[in-house]
């Protein structure tokens, strides 16, 4: 049994480390400030080759498996960027796994490389605004007409469509009835972003400005057949297996955030003095960073597993969920702690710390909220009855 990052993980981690130590917290503070996208950092993760750390290496990937991701993903949420610096690229760690699967070797060919070298961007268009959770429900529609199908619907939450060249897309090609599973009738399409078809509306949120996140309105797409992934009706199916995956990366980013604040809170704990000492004398600010210390290595330790589980083919659903959910949880009271730590300076923008509370909550939301996870777990691994 062994708990270390091996030599090239470690490697992996100490270079990443160095791309981002480039961008400082100057520059990610004034990304929160104006929601500019941080087109710079990008590319310099593009540079580095990291955007097809999890590709097939005949289509320019790494070929490496998602625990090498999670180590990636960990250390650039790790550093002052945290999620705005995650979501940069976190889709093409994930987005594109259905099309290694389930794609073809012509779409594999057209689509991977330009992912992976950075000429293109994608985003994932899955949520709607009536649907939420509860997939089954998408109303999105792809009607075959000829050689193409002829897309109307819309779509919430499409992270970095303002930029986007390319759109991963789930629309449902035959009706919802009631014999069948409600996800039966979904397919998957990766498409070009027509803006002419396609109007994208930022949504103005309260966190990771820097990234935006859209609303897409939908007006006569048009999609060529060869854009299909796999085959009409399993589109949902083949999204499930980047799922896992997913679910992983989000944990990993989250303890990459958490660890962010606490080392800034224990900075800050030995170095403000208050009433002739510093404040990381009382055990009033010790304990609950030693706390989110033992919280945040329980929770990486679940990611790595879960990880690890992924790369040797074994079930890993249960796993992923639980690394989700615990490091969500873990990096959430850790930010928190850390705001508190430092007092009324936490709530102030220069110190970072409540830019790190707002983007934190993202874990916790998505790609699935936390109660969810629980009924997943309680019904998968206590074999409870289903309660949705």
């Amino acid at each position: 049994m062994e708990f270390a990052l091996t030599d090239n993980q470690r490697s992996i981690d100490q270079a990443v480390r160095r791309v981002c130590a480039r961008f400082d917290d100057a520059y990610w503070l004034e990304h929160d400030r104006t929601g500019e996208f941080p087109s710079e950092f990008r590319q310099a993760m593009v540079e580095g080759g990291w955007l097809g750390i999890a590709m097939p290496e005949q289509y320019g990937g790494a070929g490496l498996g998602i625990t090498e991701a999670a180590v990636l993903m960990h250390a650039v949420a790790n550093s002052g960027g945290a999620m705005s610096a995650a979501s940069t690229f976190h889709i093409n760690i994930f987005g594109p796994h259905p099309i290694v699967v389930f794609g073809n070797d012509n779409q594999r060919q057209r689509w991977l490389p330009p992912l992976i070298e950075g000429r293109e961007t994608a985003c994932f268009a899955v949520t709607e605004p009536d649907a939420g959770l509860d997939t089954g429900n998408l109303r999105t529609e792809a009607r075959l007409e000829g050689a193409h199908y002829v897309v109307e619907g819309r779509k919430v939450w499409t992270s970095t469509a303002q930029v986007a060249d390319k759109l991963m897309l789930l629309a449902r090609t035959t009706p919802r009835t009631s014999e069948a599973s409600s996800v039966d009738g979904l397919t998957l399409f990766y498409t070009d972003l027509d803006r002419e078809r396609i109007q994208v509306r930022e949504i103005d949120k309260m966190g990771r400005k820097a990234v935006d996140s859209n609303e897409l309105f939908i007006d006569g797409l048009m999609v060529p057949i060869e854009d299909r992934i796999g085959e009409e009706g399993k589109g949902f199916r083949y999204l499930l297996d980047g799922l896992n995956p997913e679910r992983i990366l989000i944990a990993a980013e989250a303890i990459g955030i958490g660890r962010n604040a606490l080392d800034r809170a224990k900075r800050y704990a030995k170095e403000r003095v208050v009433f002739g000492r510093p404040i990381g004398q009382n055990q009033a600010i010790q304990h609950p960073l030693a706390r989110s210390w033992v919280e945040l290595e329980a929770g990486w330790l679940l990611v790595l597993r879960a990880a690890w589980t992924y790369d040797q083919g074994l079930a890993c659903g249960a796993d992923a969920n639980a690394a989700k959910y615990f490091a969500a949880e873990a990096a959430f009271k850790a930010c928190e702690r850390a705001l508190m730590t430092h007092g009324g300076m936490g709530y102030a923008r220069e110190f970072q710390v409540e830019r790190l509370l707002r983007e934190v909550l993202i874990p916790r939301i998505a790609p699935v909220s936390q109660e969810l996870v629980l009924c997943y777990l309680a019904e998968r691994v206590l074999e409870l009855p289903r309660s949705y």
